[in-house]
């Protein structure tokens, strides 16, 4: 007990740091928001934009798909432009045309070496000169700026509208015609685009970095890595060496080798008799198989929007399904039924928590929580169409139809939908926990998995501060708390208690064991996780010691994960451990690959793109959906589909997993995954850092450059890699789906002598 208070002090040690970290330095976000002028004005004086335009303008891009079209500050969407980035380039193109013609009387590209010197000197100086005036909360913008910043905006109204002369370019955009038919709303968009680009142009009082630290690269006006760039990204590496090291050394002097219990006869969760609400888990998973062929079919057809972006092999549908509204989807669709193998796995955990018996009314709270479930889920898909379609209402878009914000598309009814359910749910398992609790013994390891269930219930909540108009930079601080920290964090933690649980009750692995592995992984996750959320942060509008933050321990996120090949063999040597354990043999297999992927997706990739100088070339290329599908799939995706298959074979004791069937899926779902990233994904993004580098981000996500006959062909290779990885869903989901259907219709090649006993 005395090792398990150590381990206690120090996780709640960390939380207690990290959080106020997190806490104070997101004040800092707060205070140092670049400036939403009052008023915008040209130097005769003429009002050209004030406050409430530009949120309008905010608002009228979020009702759009906001980050699922393109991106803002490099966050979103990657098939359109980053607009903040293209915005700033085309503006200061249209101001030297300009200043060539009122100077020289030429054609830009008619001037000498030494005249465009010259106009490079000015533009320099008239966009980093910083012209807000704080006092009166004015920007004065001189004439020749006003003129290029109105040529720069009607090219945005035409292109979001259905201006003939831009159809192609919407096309390779994938954009559908007409994006934004309120000419009204497209000229307030305009203001927002310009008011993001200024942000990242001038610089802040009192250094000489923008507000967003230099970023975007934009050779034009000197947007290059700043000094403090350079000096905590090499921090970083010399921490993730430094942690790496100290972790092995840790590994090997301070671990110690217990011994293993010895496995019992029969598995011991099969000795409880199935409750009413553990048999009420079967449309759980029937709902995840269902999502997740929703969500693979879609990431299909998303992908195909980038050959051909309002066609589908010649077919014309971005009228009806844009590619901003099946992105939006697919992502939705994603989160919704990872969740929901979540929430079955501690769901059918609840009852054997509680001595193998239902609290009353279980049942009826399981089948509860699952129709709110489908409400939530139907509500915000349906919402989701409306408001892209631009039918619903401006004024309910926000709140019924599509919030603008990657991962948390959901209108703001359909958030607190899903809030609701998760804080239901967390009712629901404590109802199961808590008489648990009281009882005699050691609850070291359940005392773990209710602080998990817990935050997972309640930091979801970080969603709701931040509203339709709040401020972008503020806005981002709240939805990596979502994004990052309750995903990453919480669910990992939970992830790792629950397993350490399961495999505990089995009898295969000492309840010290298990206990002392999951604090102590739950205080490395937390260590670099809770302040490395920062790491999202870099160029959003944040200052330096926010970067600094985010660096140093999203660096030490990477650490934990250099030991998961150890992890995922000691899980793999559980299946030799009992005769009965080949019954979980898939189940387990499934974890084996978390564990896999959790080092390459996490890991590896995810460091590729961690660096502040790194993700100062590289945010909102390839190389970040790169991470994205390896992570949240490989480790997460994964994960609830492991969770899904083992609920799914003590649920229905009398089945047995199809070999066919099961290797079909877990290995061409690796394989496509693979295929995807190492053959599309990630050559695409690292040709576009080439290009970010030597030219700047405008031209690494221009459509000239994102149509050169070699990015089209990675792009159509994909299709490979999808077709591979829709295979191995499809095999996954029907394994799922004749489980719970047919749950006695056993492979013809295989007998009844492997299923899992009969329930006591």
């Amino acid at each position: 007990m005395a090792h398990y208070r150590r381990l206690w002090f120090l996780l709640i040690a960390i939380v207690g740091v990290t959080f106020t970290l997190l806490g104070y330095f997101g004040a800092e976000v707060y205070r140092a928001a670049p400036p939403i002028p009052d008023r915008v004005v040209s130097a005769s004086g003429d009002t050209l934009m004030t406050e409430d335009s530009i949120l309008d303008g905010q608002t009228a891009w979020q009702s759009v798909g906001g980050m699922q079209l393109g991106s803002i500050w490099g966050h979103g969407a990657y098939q359109a432009p980053d607009w903040t980035a293209d915005w700033l380039h085309r503006e200061l193109e249209n101001w030297l045309a300009i200043a060539a013609r009122e100077e020289f009387g030429q054609d830009w590209h008619s001037l000498s070496g030494q005249q465009q010197n010259a106009l490079h000197y000015e533009l320099k100086n008239e966009y980093r000169t910083n012209r807000y005036d704080d006092a009166t909360g004015t920007l004065q913008l001189s004439e020749r700026r006003t003129a290029a910043i109105a040529e720069t905006a009607d090219y945005y109204s035409r292109l979001f509208s259905d201006a003939p002369e831009l159809q192609s370019t919407r096309e390779n955009y994938a954009m559908k015609e007409n994006t934004l038919p309120s000419a009204q709303r497209r000229e307030r968009m305009t203001e927002f685009f310009f008011w993001t680009a200024w942000a990242a142009a001038t610089e802040r009082p009192g250094t000489d970095v923008t507000y967003t630290n230099n970023w975007p690269h934009e050779p034009l006006i000197d947007n290059k890595p700043s000094a403090e760039n350079i000096v905590w990204s090499v921090v970083s590496v010399i921490l993730l060496i430094a942690g790496v090291g100290g972790l092995i050394w840790a590994w090997a002097f301070l671990r110690k080798e217990d011994e293993e219990p010895e496995a019992p006869i029969r598995d011991p969760l099969s000795t409880f008799a199935l409750t009413p609400s553990q048999k009420a888990l079967g449309k759980y998973l029937l709902l995840v198989a269902g999502l997740f062929t929703f969500q693979v079919m879609l990431g299909g057809f998303t992908a195909h929007y980038t050959v051909e972006g309002q066609s589908f092999y010649g077919i014309n549908v971005s009228k009806w399904f844009p590619y901003s509204l099946v992105r939006t989807w697919h992502i939705q669709a994603a989160l919704f039924w990872i969740a929901t193998g979540f929430l079955a796995a501690g769901l059918f955990l609840a009852p054997i928590i509680n001595g193998g018996k239902d609290p009353k009314f279980q049942k009826l709270g399981v089948d509860v929580l699952f129709w709110a479930l489908v409400v939530v889920v139907a509500g915000s898909f349906i919402g989701n169409f409306l408001a892209i379609a631009q039918i619903m209402p401006a004024n309910l878009s926000f709140w019924l139809g599509h919030q603008g914000y990657e991962f948390v598309d959901l209108g703001r009814l359909w958030q607190i939908g899903k809030f609701l359910g998760i804080v239901f749910w967390l009712v629901l398992m404590l109802r199961g926990i808590v008489p648990a609790l009281r009882q005699p013994g050691d609850k070291n390891l359940l005392a773990l998995l209710t602080a998990s269930v817990v935050a997972i219930g309640l930091f979801y909540g970080a969603g709701f501060f931040y509203g339709e108009r709040t401020h972008i930079s503020i806005m981002e601080y709240w939805r990596w708390w979502i994004v990052h920290l309750w995903v990453e964090g919480f669910f990992e933690v939970f992830a790792t208690a629950a397993l350490a649980f399961i495999f505990c009750s089995m009898g295969l692995v000492s309840r010290t064991v298990a206990t002392s592995a999951s604090l102590a992984s739950a205080s490395l996750f937390m260590l670099g996780g809770v302040p490395g959320t920062f790491h999202h942060l870099y160029f959003a509008g944040t200052t330096t010691p926010v970067m600094a933050v985010g660096a140093t321990f999203s660096a030490l996120e990477v650490v934990p994960l250099v030991v998961l090949g150890y992890e995922a063999w000691e899980n793999w040597k559980l299946k030799s451990r009992a005769p009965w354990m080949e019954n979980i043999r898939w189940p387990l297999t499934f974890f084996v690959a978390v564990a896999f992927w959790n080092m390459l997706g996490a890991g590896v990739l995810g460091f590729m793109i961690n660096p502040p100088v790194a993700l100062y070339y590289i945010q909102g290329l390839n190389t970040t959906p790169t991470h994205a599908h390896a992570a949240l799939f490989g480790v997460y995706g994964f994960l609830a589909l492991g969770f899904s298959l083992l609920i799914l074979r003590y649920i229905r004791p009398r089945i047995v997993f199809d070999e066919r069937l099961m290797k079909v899926g877990f290995w061409w779902l690796n394989t496509g995954l693979v295929l995807m990233l190492f053959t599309s994904l990630l050559p695409i993004g690292i040709i576009q850092f080439v290009a970010s580098a030597s030219e700047g981000l405008w031209y690494a996500r221009s459509e000239a450059f994102m149509q050169t006959d070699l990015l089209q062909t990675l792009r159509w290779v994909r299709t490979i890699g999808d077709v591979v990885f829709i295979i191995g869903a499809l095999a996954v989901a029907w394994q799922v789906v004749k489980g719970i259907v047919f749950p006695d219709l056993a492979p013809a090649e295989s007998t009844t002598d492997a299923a899992i006993p009969e329930r006591a």
